[in-house]
């Protein structure tokens, strides 16, 4: 059973260049792990969502069932945004590519991706109005919407803090993906 969770450079880490059986194109997946940041902060949140639930618990046994239910809630949704937190990031496929921040996704087929490229801009430090100077992978895009789209990934987000080789390694993963499925 394929874990959704796991991320296309294992197909980069192969001795040759021939794709594995098991390599479907056509499956959403991430070109690079997520960060260290992101793992730590999700980690806090199911943390707080044990105790939660164990706060939950000891009210169901002392006190009303509502109650309980309300605290339960709570923790369903501390997980359900742990979780979200984890599946944010930049994804690609034979179909084009997806951008899934906390509250949306962002699907841009092949065919309308014009350009994916490395810049050198200021960039927002973990995702905070606080900007540094910085690089970011930009996609350029053409037809409805083309107009201003958030950097596909930079070097100061939750995954690449720190991390400036691995940024260029997801970088370059993803405009081989671009450069092998724009022009089909």
């Amino acid at each position: 059973m394929p874990l959704s969770f796991l991320t296309a450079d294992r197909a980069f880490d192969a001795a040759e260049d021939v794709p594995l059986p098991y390599d479907d194109r056509d499956r959403w997946r991430r070109p690079y792990r997520p960060g260290p940041w992101r793992v730590g902060m999700a980690a806090v949140l199911l943390l707080l969502a044990s105790y939660v639930l164990f706060a939950a618990v000891i009210i169901a046994a002392t006190s009303t069932l509502s109650g309980s239910a309300v605290v339960f809630g709570i923790a369903g949704v501390v997980i359900v945004c742990a979780l979200r937190l984890l599946r944010m990031g930049v994804w690609v496929s034979a179909h084009g590519l997806r951008q899934v921040s906390f509250l949306g996704t962002r699907t841009v087929a092949w065919q309308q991706v014009v350009q994916v490229r490395t810049a050198q801009q200021p960039v927002r430090w973990l995702g905070l109005p606080r900007t540094v100077q910085g690089q970011a992978l930009l996609m350029v895009r053409q037809g409805r919407g083309a107009g201003a789209v958030p950097p596909l990934l930079t070097t100061h987000n939750a995954d690449f803090l720190a991390r400036e080789e691995a940024f260029d390694r997801a970088a370059d993963a993803v405009e081989a993906w671009a450069a092998e499925y724009r022009h089909d």
